[in-house]
């Protein structure tokens, strides 16, 4: 499990992914931690309707999930309004705007993470916005590579 996917995180997410699940006419999931923080991106990206809860969670962990693999102060990631996390070495900054952000919306984000979008796509379509010399996340996305998505 990721340090950054704290006990109460863990709780919050399979609960979250088991309710989306259910939603979507699905079995409950069983698998480890970090294949459920992939497993409940997918099924919030299957939903018509992504549950709330499960939307959150997704976001949240799989942000903690990308700090966990890729830690530093010098680029923020937000996914507004669930999350935001600093990546990447580089200048850390203590208040104010940092050197480098990301900034997208939790769909965009969560089809970053899981593979279903291109960091390029995302950038050219104008559904990330990205700004500083460390902002080009495209070596560390997709989160999981295809045999662990979830």
């Amino acid at each position: 499990m990721p340090s950054a996917l704290t006990p109460s995180a863990v709780r919050r997410l399979r609960t979250a992914l088991d309710e989306q699940l259910s939603a979507l006419g699905e079995p409950a999931f069983t698998g480890t931690d970090e294949e459920a923080v992939a497993a409940c991106a997918q099924a919030v990206l299957r939903a018509d309707e992504p549950l709330r809860p499960a939307m959150k969670a997704a976001v949240r962990c799989s942000l903690a999930v990308l700090a966990d693999r890729v830690p530093g102060r010098g680029l923020e990631v937000r996914v507004p309004p669930y999350g935001a996390v600093q990546v990447i070495e580089g200048p850390s900054h203590t208040r104010g705007t940092p050197p480098g952000v990301v900034e997208t919306d939790p769909l965009t984000w969560l089809r970053l993470a899981v593979g279903r979008s291109s960091w390029e796509d995302a950038v050219g379509e104008h559904s990330v916005r990205a700004s500083g010399v460390r902002s080009d996340l495209s070596r560390h996305l997709p989160l999981w590579p295809d045999g662990q998505r979830g």
